[in-house]
């Protein structure tokens, strides 16, 4: 059989997450350290570690079939490629910063400004929709430090917890886009390879659907039981288990994270008792 040729960033965060997801997908992969390439010993993939804002071009040329990337380099480099899955880490921000004396009233106040940045085709599509133009100039590395040292007015470039801007004396003043890890795949694959993609997919899926909910189990009157149900906005419907005491029933359920103290907070004032809640490691549709 063919193997799925999937490409990573070679280090950093995205690589950590981008592995541990392939983990938790039920996927071993053999890799030592400093290789570029790896097999897995349980599922026909391949895992090519290459440069984050090359990968785009790789997916074009075939060279691989897949690939983990930030949403951001697929805006930047690789617009034309699909979005097959968003995978909700490595999120960021792709944002404006000024130094922080700096007055900042809107985009209009960039205009004749040089903004430093290595997302020009981003910068460039971001000021035409607001009818401006950007005198850009393209630098791949520290952009932070372009403002102290006379090189920029402006700099646009990812943002996570703000600590780089604030070190470099310059404040976050527009968010041009917001980012995480996608799944992307290359023009054209084989349908062998298709399939193999579908059964990957089909495991995240799972995966962060886990992630995404908790399964709860709690103690409730027999009485209250009916309305409790109603209150539960999980999956089809909840289990009910008489306990040994009786006039009470054990009830379970699977609730979504973001709502899940609300709905906690409810449970509790309709009389729900001994509440447990549990991490979903995957949850299996």
């Amino acid at each position: 059989m063919n193997k799925l040729k999937i490409a990573v960033q070679k280090s950093g965060r995205l690589n950590t997450d981008s592995m541990q997801l392939l983990k938790n997908c039920g996927i071993s992969i053999e890799n030592g350290k400093d290789q570029l390439k790896a097999d897995a010993r349980n599922f026909p993939l391949e895992v090519l570690y290459l440069r984050n804002g090359d990968i785009p071009q790789y997916l074009r040329d075939g060279v691989v079939d897949i690939a983990i990337v930030g949403e951001n380099t697929l805006i930047e480099k690789g617009s034309d490629l699909p979005i097959i899955e968003k995978l909700g880490f490595s999120k960021c921000k792709v944002s404006i910063a000024v130094p922080k004396e700096v007055s900042y009233n809107g985009i209009s106040d960039l205009r004749g400004k040089k903004i430093a940045t290595s997302y020009p085709n981003t910068v460039q599509k971001y000021f035409e929709s607001k009818g401006e133009t950007a005198d850009i100039h393209v630098i791949n590395g520290s952009v932070e430090i372009a403002p102290n040292i006379g090189l920029a007015n402006a700099i646009v470039d990812i943002v996570s917890s703000g600590s780089t801007l604030f070190k470099n004396n310059l404040k976050e003043v527009e968010v041009m886009l917001k980012s995480e890890a996608v799944l992307t795949s290359s023009p054209s694959l084989s349908s062998e390879k298709q399939t193999i993609l579908d059964k990957l997919q089909f495991r995240i899926q799972s995966v962060l659907k886990g992630r995404e909910s908790k399964y709860v189990l709690m103690n409730v009157p027999n009485d209250k039981v009916d309305e409790i149900i109603k209150t539960l906005p999980g999956m089809k419907s909840p289990t009910v288990l008489p306990l040994a005491e009786k006039g009470w029933s054990s009830v379970h359920t699977v609730i979504a994270k973001d709502r899940f103290w609300e709905v906690i907070d409810e449970l509790k004032l309709k009389g729900a008792e001994g509440i447990l809640v549990c991490p979903i490691e995957k949850m299996v549709l």
